[in-house]
């Protein structure tokens, strides 16, 4: 049994894949076993979902004409089975850290399959790049200092973009501008162990029509280089495809219909994600595909002609359905007749929009773990993590319970893969971190976990 938690009237509830649902509603006393075994919050990973999102969006490209260079940027998650799952798929990986470097290449990505996009990147990180030939998106000029200054003598060409500061994203510390990017250029002319291979750019917010303005700012630059003597290949444009949370016109009701008596701050925060956007990841891309250039042809178009490769690291949206994260109750305080506080087994650092001065606003579920009595009334209350600080809330929205929770009720949030179940995850109090495990179908077809760790599958 499943029962959905939400504001009377403007629910936000979770998009789910068919095989989630039937675990939720049917097999409670599964996950009721799991989390008595692995304890709470524990965290559930369908790698398989990654390869279907991954088709999707090359499914746009082929139809499109386009080449193109797919990374899955590992930073959205710590799962090594999502990264594993995406290099058998045929995607490269977007790595920001010596660390996440070092389980791509032990998860057997090479040099070739890599791109590395972090914008302080180290002596150490550069160096292990520089020794399987990754290609490594350059921030700046001192950057390209750094990187010169740790090429071996007498070793292969270096493969580089240069990451651009489009002009609508002045306020960013990330990238260069034109005239940083021709200066690079004048430096790699001189340098025979580099190789300039193109551009960078990442673009704040989840709009087409912004990328599209800063590749007709990097195309320029493309131009510019050629005329230079460069032969660049490829133009990568970032993250930031969207990912539909919950339904669109759902969403859009809900924000009209916030009031800031609606959360327990008695405040709106100011912003969220676009949890109901309007497209998928794959119509933004078909869209962004087919915005025009300033000779009248098309992205797609303009791709094709210049013999260039696009490139994109998406995140969330091949982590799109690859989570769940499960929260037991365990104590369930009145504050009034009528409202409550729930606090789970986790904390919000494991639920992290509450950090941000936002919110999740994706409906929780909740997952009796007794059926309920037919005399449970509804129940109005916030959830609440299990550290001392006061700040430690999942939600400050009110939300009414269908039911009142108990403890040992499970409380499961949807679609947490990207950025959500452990991007601020640590030990605090000396709580050990949160169990992550992969969903496989046994011998018999059933549901079972394997660890998700790098070795064992």
């Amino acid at each position: 049994m499943m029962l959905h938690c939400h504001k009377v009237g403007a629910g936000l509830l979770p998009i789910l894949r068919p095989m989630t649902v039937e675990l939720l509603a049917d097999r409670g006393w599964l996950l009721a076993e799991w989390v008595a075994r692995y304890g709470s919050p524990l965290n559930l990973i369908w790698p398989d979902e990654l390869k279907k999102n991954l088709a999707a969006l090359i499914g746009v490209f082929t139809e499109s004409g386009v080449a193109h260079a797919v990374y899955y940027g590992a930073k959205v998650n710590k799962s090594p089975g999502l990264i594993e799952t995406a290099l058998r798929a045929g995607a490269g990986i977007d790595v920001s850290s010596l660390y996440e470097l070092r389980d791509a290449r032990r998860l057997g990505a090479d040099g070739a399959r890599l791109v590395a996009t972090g914008p302080a990147k180290t002596a150490g990180f550069h160096s292990e790049l520089v020794g399987c030939n990754a290609l490594i998106s350059v921030d700046s000029p001192e950057e390209l200092d750094d990187l010169v200054n740790c090429l071996p003598a007498n070793g292969v060409v270096q493969p580089l973009l240069l990451r651009l500061l489009p002009t609508g994203q002045a306020m960013s510390r990330f990238g260069m501008p034109a005239e940083a990017i021709r200066h690079c250029l004048s430096r790699i002319a001189g340098e025979g162990r580099l190789r300039f291979d193109g551009l960078h750019f990442h673009v704040s917010g989840y709009r087409w029509d912004s990328r599209a303005a800063a590749l007709r700012e990097a195309a320029s630059l493309i131009a510019e280089s050629r005329a230079r003597g460069f032969a660049p290949r490829m133009i990568d444009i970032g993250g930031g495809l969207p990912v539909q949370y919950v339904d669109h016109l759902a969403y859009q009701a809900h924000l009209k219909a916030q009031v800031p008596e609606d959360y327990r701050t008695g405040k709106v925060p100011g912003s969220f994600y676009p949890y109901g956007g309007a497209l998928s990841a794959a119509d933004w891309l078909r869209q962004f595909l087919h915005a025009s250039m300033p000779k009248g042809c098309s992205i797609a178009g303009y791709f094709a002609d210049e013999g260039l490769v696009l490139g994109i690291e998406p995140g969330r949206a091949l982590a799109d359905q690859t989570a769940i994260s499960i929260f037991r109750v365990s104590r369930v305080k009145a504050l009034s007749s009528d409202t409550c506080v729930i606090f789970v087994e986790g904390s919000s650092f494991g639920a992290c929009e509450t950090w941000f001065a936002s919110e999740f606003l994706v409906d929780p579920i909740l997952v009796p773990a007794t059926p309920p009595s037919a005399m449970s009334k509804p129940m109005r209350g916030y959830l609440a993590g299990h550290s001392c600080l006061d700040e430690d809330v999942l939600c400050n929205r009110w939300l009414t319970f269908p039911m009142a929770p108990r403890a040992g009720d499970l409380l499961v949030y949807a679609n947490t893969g990207g950025y959500q179940m452990d991007l601020l995850e640590n030990e605090f109090h000396r709580h050990p971190m949160p169990s992550r495990l992969c969903v496989v179908q046994d011998a018999n077809g059933q549901p079972a976990l394997v660890p998700d760790t790098i070795g064992e599958a």
